[in-house]
């Protein structure tokens, strides 16, 4: 089985519009596909996907609602598995979690870029106590954000701060710890509590960087992801094939790994 952790798409109503935002800040101007559900999916069949696990955002307090609506509507849609999202700004973001749970959601995205916090900022311990009793599995874009170059709100020693106020619930570095930064990887999250996908390294990490930082953590803690629409799953599942694994390790990166944290 293989589990893309990490992908993104929208409402059909807005994802022409979403993604062409997207691509004027990030830059990146062939996305793989056009941000609507069913052209995901696609593009999962021909990678031979599994299931793509969709990382939806709320960056504002007023989109929450929406985009955790959306979230829901997708529950028992086959081969995708949605995340919700709550922004730290928003006033009923417990309640939210609430209704997320209710409803089935089994995780959690948060983009301390988009949503302008610093993840070891102490006002946000509360809300990650409250994902973690909740038994979320949290996943955080870690790193610089092709959009929004500057300040990074989320790094590898950032967030290997607040780790324990999550205690036993899994958490999620996106971008392997951070695209790039394999030395602060190693350095603050190597051997931690704490799972690292995959997502955008194709054609940015280092086949060399991925595989020092695998062996340092343990194919047992990564996830594989591509961040679809911008990486092709395809190419990422080459990527991972190319690094040279053992068949047990290889298969619990592409997808057993990702099959036991959401109890497939």
């Amino acid at each position: 089985m293989i589990i893309d952790f990490h992908t993104h798409c929208f409402p059909d109503g807005i994802a022409e519009k979403a993604i062409q935002i997207l691509k004027n800040r990030s830059g990146i101007i062939h996305p793989f596909h056009g941000g609507k559900v069913s052209q995901l999916i696609e593009l999962q069949r021909r990678a031979g996907v599994d299931f793509s696990v969709i990382q939806n955002i709320a960056t504002n307090p007023h989109q929450q609602k929406k985009v955790n609506d959306f979230a829901i509507s997708l529950l028992g849609t086959p081969g995708v598995i949605p995340f919700g999202s709550v922004h730290p700004g928003s006033d009923d973001r417990f309640d939210e979690l609430y209704r997320l749970k209710e409803a089935g959601i089994k995780g959690i995205k948060l983009h301390p870029d988009y949503q302008e916090f610093f993840c070891d900022d102490d006002r946000m311990i509360p809300l990650y106590e409250k994902i973690a009793e909740l038994g979320f599995i949290t996943l955080f874009h870690c790193g610089i954000d092709m959009g929004y170059p500057s300040p990074v709100h989320c790094d590898a020693q950032r967030l290997a701060s607040v780790l324990p106020a999550f205690g036993s619930a899994p958490v999620i570095a996106a971008h392997m710890g951070g695209i790039c930064d394999t030395e602060n990887t190693l350095k603050y999250l190597a051997g931690k509590e704490v799972y690292l996908d995959t997502a955008f390294s194709y054609g940015v990490l280092p086949p060399a960087s991925a595989k020092e930082i695998i062996d340092a953590h343990g194919a047992g803690k990564i996830l594989f992801a591509s961040d679809s629409p911008w990486n092709d799953p395809a190419d990422c599942i080459a990527l991972i094939k190319l690094l040279g694994y053992e068949k047990e390790d290889e298969d619990k990166i592409l997808g057993e790994n990702a099959r036991g944290l959401l109890g497939l």
